[in-house]
C-alpha cells in the first residue's frame, strides 16, 4: 500500500465526509451506473464517467492497480431499446437482437470515454446478461415478505422496510414520482416499485416465474453488484439525480434481499452539469453528445480534444453544479498548452497533488498544483518526472504529437488556410484554426517575409 495521505471521501448516505476504510485492502470493490445504450451518450454522461475513473486512478494508486475491482453497468433492458429490438430483428433471440440494436451506441460510447481518458472498468455487465440473478434476488424478496404479485406485475413493498429512504432523506409518504401522478390500484402502496413487470404478446420478454416479461429498471443494479462485488461493497457511485428513485431502491432491493444493514459502505453522487448556464434538454436546442464535442464543430463552431474535455470537468469539484461552457473549454486548452510533453516513468505522484485528491477528490486543488508543477517541469528534468507521474495519475499526460509526412502536409494545409482567413480579415475562423492546433501541440509562430513584407507563419511541435 502506498503512504498516500489519509483518503476522506463525502458519503451522501450519511452526509458527512470520513476516512476510507475498505472492508477488504485486497480487494477495494466499486460500482458506478453505466450508461442506457439506447442513443449515443451526452455530455452529462461523461461527468460521472471522468469522476469515478479519477476515483478508481486513485484507489489504484493507494491500493494497487491489482487490488481494486471497478464495475460499471450497460443498461440495455429499456423499453425503447427492447421494442427496437422486436421491430428490428424479428428472427434473432431477444438477447441477440437488442445486442445488434445497441452495439454501435455501446461501441461508440467505449470509443469517446476513451478519448476522455477513461481507464477501462474491470468488468463491465451487461444487464441482459443478467436476468436470471435478478429473478433469483426477486423470487427471495418475495418469499421473505417485502414484495408480492398484484394485476400481473412484482412489486416491492415499501412499507415493509423500516428505514426505507434513508439515502434521500424523504418521508415514505412522498415516495411517489409527484403528487398529481395517481396511485396505481394495484399496489398496497403509493412509493411501491415494479420489480417484474407482464410483456403482452407484442413486446418483447423473458422467461420469469410469474409469467414472460422484462424487469424494473432499479432490479439490474442490485443484481450485477452482487455478482460481481458481493452483498456489501465499498463505495457505490453515480449521479445525483440517481438518488431518488434508482439507488434508494437499489440499496431497498439488495438489503431486503440479503439481510444486510447496508448495500455500499459509501454512496458518492457527482453535481448537476448544465450548458451555457442552461439546463440541456433536446427542447432547449442544446443537448451535445460527447461524440458531436469530438467530431463536430457544433459546439463553439470547432472540435474539442478529450484532454480538453476531461480537463474541463476535473476542475469543478465533483459534487458541485458544472456550467459546461465554451468559455470554460478555452480556458482548459489555454492550460494544457502551457504544459510539457512528458513520458510517465517511476517518478512518485506529487504530495500536494495527492494530498487534494485524498481530501474527497478534491480536482480543483489538484490541477492548480499540476499546474505549478508543470512550470517547473520546463526547465528541470526531476520536476518534469515528478510531472508526468502526476499527470499520468489524473489521466491528463500531454503526449508529444507523432509527425510524419501525412500529419505535417495537413499542418501545413491548416497553416495557409489561416492566412488566406487573416488576409480576408476573417479573424474568427483564423482564431479557429490556430486554437486547433494548439490543442494538439502545435504552437504557430507569425513573422513577416524580409522580401516582401507579408505575414509568414512558422510552426513548431510543442508537446
Amino acid at each position: 500500500m502506498d503512504a498516500t495521505p489519509e483518503l476522506k471521501l463525502y458519503n451522501t448516505l450519511t452526509r458527512e465526509k470520513s476516512v476510507f476504510s475498505p472492508i477488504d485492502p485486497n480487494n477495494v470493490r466499486m460500482y458506478v451506473c453505466g450508461p442506457t445504450v439506447y442513443d449515443f451518450a451526452h455530455i452529462g454522461n461523461a461527468r460521472p464517467a471522468i469522476v469515478f475513473d479519477m476515483l478508481f486512478r486513485l484507489l489504484r494508486h493507494v491500493y494497487g492497480e491489482d487490488h481494486v475491482t471497478y464495475v460499471r453497468n450497460i443498461t440495455d433492458v429499456d423499453d425503447k431499446i427492447n421494442a427496437r429490438a422486436l421491430r428490428d430483428h424479428p428472427g434473432l433471440p431477444l438477447n441477440e437482437a437488442i445486442r445488434a440494436v445497441t452495439e454501435k451506441t455501446e461501441t461508440q460510447y467505449h470509443a469517446d470515454v476513451a478519448e476522455l481518458g477513461c481507464l477501462e472498468p474491470s468488468f463491465e455487465p451487461r444487464a441482459t446478461d443478467n436476468i436470471a440473478e435478478m429473478t433469483e434476488i426477486i423470487e427471495k424478496l418475495i418469499g421473505n415478505g417485502h414484495a408480492y404479485v398484484s394485476s400481473g406485475e412484482v412489486l416491492f413493498d415499501t412499507k415493509s422496510m423500516a428505514d426505507y429512504g434513508q439515502l434521500s432523506k424523504r418521508p415514505l409518504d412522498e415516495q411517489q414520482a409527484g403528487a398529481r401522478v395517481a396511485v396505481d390500484a394495484h399496489k398496497r402502496n403509493p412509493g411501491d416499485f415494479v420489480l417484474w413487470k407482464l410483456s403482452s404478446h407484442s413486446e418483447p420478454g423473458w422467461e420469469s416465474p410469474w409469467g414472460r416479461g422484462r424487469p424494473g429498471w432499479h432490479i439490474e443494479c442490485s443484481a450485477m453488484s452482487k455478482r460481481y462485488l458481493g452483498d456489501i461493497f465499498d463505495i457505490h457511485g453515480g449521479g445525483l439525480d440517481l438518488i431518488f428513485p434508482h439507488h434508494e431502491n437499489e440499496i431497498a432491493q439488495s438489503r431486503c434481499a440479503h439481510g444486510t444493514e447496508v448495500m455500499a459502505n459509501v454512496w458518492m453522487h457527482n453535481g448537476f452539469l448544465q450548458v451555457e448556464g442552461r439546463k440541456m434538454s433536446k427542447s432547449e436546442g442544446n443537448f451535445i453528445t460527447i461524440n458531436e464535442l469530438l467530431q463536430t464543430e457544433i459546439f463553439g463552431g470547432r472540435r474539442w480534444p478529450g484532454q480538453v474535455l476531461r480537463l474541463a470537468i476535473l476542475m469543478t469539484h465533483y459534487r458541485e453544479p458544472i456550467d459546461f461552457s465554451i468559455k470554460r473549454l478555452e480556458e482548459a486548452e489555454r492550460l494544457l498548452a502551457k504544459w510539457p510533453a512528458a513520458e510517465a516513468g517511476d517518478a512518485p505522484p506529487d504530495e500536494t497533488v495527492l494530498n487534494a485528491l485524498s481530501d474527497d477528490l478534491n480536482t480543483v486543488a489538484a490541477v492548480q498544483a499540476l499546474h505549478a508543477l508543470a512550470q517547473a517541469a520546463h526547465a528541470d528534468s526531476a520536476a518534469r518526472a515528478v510531472f508526468a507521474a502526476t499527470a499520468d495519475l489524473l489521466g491528463l499526460l500531454p503526449k508529444k504529437m507523432e509527425i510524419d509526412e501525412a500529419v505535417a502536409s495537413a499542418v501545413d494545409a491548416l497553416v495557409a488556410m489561416r492566412l488566406e482567413m487573416l488576409k480576408a480579415k476573417n479573424f474568427p475562423e483564423a482564431d479557429k484554426i490556430r486554437d486547433e492546433l494548439t490543442a494538439k501541440g502545435i504552437q504557430l509562430k507569425d513573422g513577416k517575409d524580409p522580401v516582401t513584407g507579408e505575414r509568414v507563419t512558422t510552426w513548431e511541435v510543442k508537446r
